[in-house]
């Protein structure tokens, strides 16, 4: 049975944390200070959860990262990274320096006239370290650290996750692998699609947008002349046709008219990794992950198909490139959890998206009965 990898704060006592219950968001509201960063007290939080079989993790979509360092110099040795901040004062000791690192946070601190100075404070590096083997010196007015990776495979674009080192580095792990993006809202999935398309350099589709510049109509027209079911039909073919797609970033619809909507529908959609933006009326974290699982585990929509969800509490597009972020977080994490869904996906185009995902058949396996047709009496 399929269980969530959960991305939720590692430390809820940093700030309250509120999903707004309505669907829009007024920019002219009190700010707080969350994370060192201020945001609008109605802001978006987006929790994501990656499908992966008997495996849970958790952590923060909103990283923690607090640095008074000017610059610093990140170099990745293939089994290590390297990095460089400035330390400012040469007179600096190594007892008025402290170094905290765990397997995927980052201290530094300085003491510094009676007072301790943070250098760096992230909650989210971009991999996973061995925190017992980090080692830093001091060189000339440079602090050196060295994080020993856990996964040596893992190329780092940056000391941190962040938009740019997801960016980067995600295109080296989908290997051309397109996304699809479900949900309630199709005007949500365009807006996600399109920054992820142009974060990751892939192309952004839509098919509300092949669907109307092919019918010359509104989709709402063909919905009040033709119904729910002919749109999702057509959707249906349109995926069909997107599923050997390459590095493309797909917007499907949402509503009852949707194709993601219907289980029956997802043959084709399996041929790329699915991420479902969930708009959510939970109050609080914990309500949040627990909605997600429930999702997930009743089957009862299409949606729940989906490999990645990402909650949403309310919606404005000026946030996009946050939920966007959290998207690319949970696929990074699902894709480093199993390092052959790549080559799985691949294989299940090749073979002619029949339906069989995650369990893919040999190639004589006939959908229509499930069985081997190359067996099969003559």
């Amino acid at each position: 049975m399929a269980t969530t990898l959960s991305f939720l704060s590692p430390n809820p006592t940093k700030a309250q944390i509120i999903f707004p219950k309505n669907s829009s968001i007024s920019l002219s509201t009190p700010k707080i200070l969350f994370f060192g960063t201020h945001f609008p007290s109605s802001f978006p939080l987006a929790f994501a959860a990656a499908k992966k079989h008997k495996h849970i993790l958790f952590c923060s979509t909103i990283p923690i990262v607090s640095t008074n360092a000017t610059n610093y110099e990140f170099h990745d040795d293939s089994s290590e990274v390297e990095l460089r901040l400035e330390l400012g004062d040469e007179s600096i000791s190594p007892a008025e320096i402290f170094v905290d690192a765990n397997e995927n946070s980052l201290v530094i601190r300085v003491q510094n006239s009676g007072y301790l100075k943070t250098l760096l404070d992230t909650n989210s590096l971009y991999g996973m370290i061995k925190p017992s083997e980090t080692i830093w010196y001091i060189d000339d007015a440079q602090l050196v650290v060295n994080l020993k990776k856990q996964d040596p495979e893992l190329k780092w674009p940056d000391i941190m996750e962040s938009w740019e080192s997801l960016t980067t580095g995600l295109v080296q792990l989908l290997k051309g692998t397109s996304v699809f993006l479900v949900g309630e809202s199709t005007e949500i999935n365009q807006k996600i699609a399109r920054e992820l398309a142009v974060g990751i350099g892939y192309t952004p589709l839509s098919t509300k947008e092949l669907l109307e510049a092919y019918t010359k109509q509104s989709i709402d027209s063909w919905v009040r002349e033709e119904g729910f079911d002919a749109v999702a039909e057509a959707e249906g073919a349109i995926l069909e046709s997107l599923s050997s797609q390459a590095r493309a970033v797909v917007a499907t619809l949402g509503g009852k008219h949707g194709a993601a909507r219907r289980p029956d529908k997802w043959q084709h959609l399996f041929a790329g990794f699915t991420v479902w933006l969930s708009q959510s009326e939970a109050t609080d974290e914990g309500s949040a992950k627990e909605e997600a699982k429930k999702n997930m585990e009743d089957g009862v929509e299409g949606y729940s198909n989906a490999e990645v969800v990402v909650k949403l509490g309310g919606w404005d597009a000026t946030y996009s490139k946050v939920v966007a972020q959290a998207s690319l977080s949970a696929l990074k994490r699902l894709l480093l959890s199993e390092k052959s869904l790549t080559g799985k996906k691949s294989l299940y185009i090749r073979l002619g998206c029949r339906g069989d995902w995650p369990d893919i058949k040999p190639p004589g396996w006939d959908p229509s009965t499930g069985a081997d047709v190359s067996t099969a009496p003559s």
